[in-house]
């Protein structure tokens, strides 16, 4: 049984494993004609590659994307595009120690547990590497967007790194591409760096919470009960390696709400209907309203430090475990782009399926 695809008419196989000699994704239902090139993708493969300041992992990758197929003079052909991307700076002998050890927090055990045999080098497909061809069929995702949707942005930011929360009436959209943490507060950024500075010196790890918005989204998209634009948001989310909690809008806070606190009024406005707030994250009964699109996802601390751990090896023996290498001591920095990108394919998807069930939407207000 194969679950390393996703989607429903754009749909994502991602392959390959941290410190295999390649990565990568094969993406199918791209429709045609769709101007792309590697350096359109490259962009976004840059905002997650490792190595880019002391508060991420040090293994240094270019994460240069090759396009091998589906695309001809620089448009995509409607047949699968397949992503590579290869892997030049691995130390597996950093895991040699661990080989027969399982890491407390990973899922070295339960894989091996599952399939009776793993790659201990980076956690193998469990490794966070795999979320690079994630990017990469975002990537593509956002330019078939830009072609189909030209209002539409997606923007990914961090608004928790352990318990230090940003002040939102500090909220400053520009600020976010101007810090190591893709932060929209300055005061923020300026308080995780000493702090996060701290539990790396330590051999430490913290965890985060990444909000992803989408402004621009079409009223209309998504459906009902089981193909709801929500239900396949958070489970992109929580695909994503070391994420245990996803919300959408006001998400578990709304538990707190009122009915008449948490209601979204709605009045007409110049442009269509017009809403008071957005509890709802933009999508009501599974279909998007056309305000944003709010999701949030917790991403655990990374489970390989250099602090000793008590665990046991595959013999069940008891012993201790200290985890070599280049780890981020905060994954969930490098978490922004990929939630950026598991957005912009659930979206193009939606799209994609609303295209083909509805057209252009029926019922019309005003």
């Amino acid at each position: 049984m194969s679950m390393n695809t996703f989607g429903h008419l754009y749909r994502v196989t991602t392959w390959g494993e941290s410190h295999g000699p390649a990565l990568g994704a094969t993406v199918d239902g791209c429709p045609p004609g769709v101007p792309i090139t590697e350096t359109d993708l490259q962009i976004w493969m840059d905002k997650r590659k490792p190595g880019q300041s002391k508060f991420t992992t040090q293994r240094k990758e270019a994460d240069a994307v090759e396009i091998l197929s589906g695309v001809y003079e620089g448009k995509t052909t409607g047949t699968p595009v397949q992503l590579l991307i290869r892997n030049t700076d691995q130390r597996s002998k950093d895991y040699s120690e661990i080989a027969e050890k399982f890491r407390p927090g990973h899922a070295d055990i339960t894989y091996w547990q599952k399939y009776g045999i793993r790659d201990p080098r980076g956690g193998g497909r469990s490794s966070a590497r795999e979320t690079a061809a994630r990017v990469a069929a975002g990537g593509l995702a956002r330019a078939v967007l830009a072609e189909m949707v030209p209002g539409l942005k997606i923007t990914g930011y961090m608004v928790q790194m352990g318990p230090k929360e940003i002040d939102r009436s500090r909220f400053d959209w520009d600020e976010i591409a101007r810090n190591p943490f893709w932060v929209p507060d300055a005061g923020a950024a300026e308080v995780w760096a000493g702090y996060l500075d701290d539990l790396r010196k330590s051999g430490n790890s913290v965890g985060a919470v990444i909000e992803v918005t989408a402004s621009g989204v079409p009223a209309g998209i998504g459906a009902p009960i089981y193909a709801k634009l929500d239900t396949d948001i958070a489970a992109a989310m929580m695909s994503i390696n070391a994420v245990k909690g996803v919300e959408i809008g006001a998400g578990m806070g709304s538990a707190a709400l009122t009915g008449i606190e948490n209601a979204d009024e709605i009045s007409m406005g110049a442009d269509g209907p017009s809403y008071s707030t957005n509890h709802a994250g933009g999508v009501l009964g599974g279909i998007a309203t056309g305000q944003d699109i709010v999701a949030r996802f917790a991403v655990k601390p990374t489970s390989s430090i250099l602090t000793p751990r008590t665990t046991i090896t595959k013999a069940g023996e008891p012993t201790e475990i200290v985890t070599k290498g280049r780890h981020d001591p905060c994954v969930g920095i490098r978490a922004v782009p990929v939630g950026e990108a598991m957005m912009a394919c659930v979206l193009l998807d939606h799209i994609l399926l609303h295209r083909g069930q509805v057209g252009e939407n029926r019922g019309k207000i005003g």
